[in-house]
């Protein structure tokens, strides 16, 4: 199986190839730069292979959440690209693809949302792949709960941005926290290949992110208050 794949959700920009199991990836810090540098990225990526998008499989892209910016440029080249080579797409969680770099089968991923908010998930890994056993959610990190008892890791850069809320509450019930982790297109493209794998593929017209935000600019007494976002 040979994939694209492609992640702008966060000020991070990055793309990568899975080519029957092994990966060449490009990553950037790319600010606002997304639009720009993307398609860039995936030209260098595919004369390095010596491959055309006519011989892949499929694209997969970050589905969110994540920038609303960010996500919507990734879905549009998804699309782009897809309807010009005629291929299937797939989304990968941004989320998902922390917990794929975490190194644990039990990981609590949580992205910085800026406005004092998290994307925060739970997943457990088994033999099958990634299971949320808390699906991703906009949240205040004060709501940031882990599931169960066990073994788990903390991981993404919402530990960072609001450590002061997160840490002193999860610190004792977490092996270990890995700020650094964030969404990346290498991480996805495992993931991607099992979606395919098991026949999750659509058209490109069905492609489109999941924002979990809709409304942007909230109140802070909007946010304490626990209002929908």
């Amino acid at each position: 199986m040979k994939l694209l794949v492609l992640d702008t959700s966060t000020e991070w920009c990055s793309a990568a190839l899975w080519l029957d199991g092994r990966i060449q990836a490009k990553r950037v810090l790319a600010e606002q730069r997304h639009s720009s540098l993307l398609l860039p990225m995936v030209d260098e990526l595919l004369r390095e292979a010596a491959i055309s998008l006519h011989q892949f499989d499929g694209i997969g892209y970050g589905l969110g959440p994540g920038s609303f910016t960010g996500l919507r440029i990734a879905c549009a080249v998804t699309q782009g690209l897809a309807f010009g080579a005629d291929l299937p797409v797939v989304g990968v969680s941004t989320l998902e693809s922390i917990a794929e770099q975490a190194g644990a089968d039990r990981v609590l991923t949580v992205l910085d949302a800026r406005m004092a908010e998290v994307y925060w998930a739970a997943y457990e890994r088994d033999d099958t792949g990634w299971h949320a056993l808390t699906p991703p959610q906009l949240a205040l990190p004060e709501s940031v709960a882990i599931p169960g008892t066990g073994d788990w890791v903390g991981a993404g850069n919402g530990f960072a941005a609001l450590g002061d809320v997160l840490r002193p509450r999860l610190s004792a019930q977490l092996m270990r926290i890995d700020d650094t982790l964030m969404p990346d297109a290498a991480a996805m493209a495992p993931l991607a290949a099992r979606a395919f794998m098991r026949g999750e593929g659509l058209d490109a017209a069905f492609a489109a992110p999941i924002y979990l935000r809709d409304k942007v600019a909230l109140t802070m007494d909007e946010r304490r208050a626990g209002r929908p976002a």
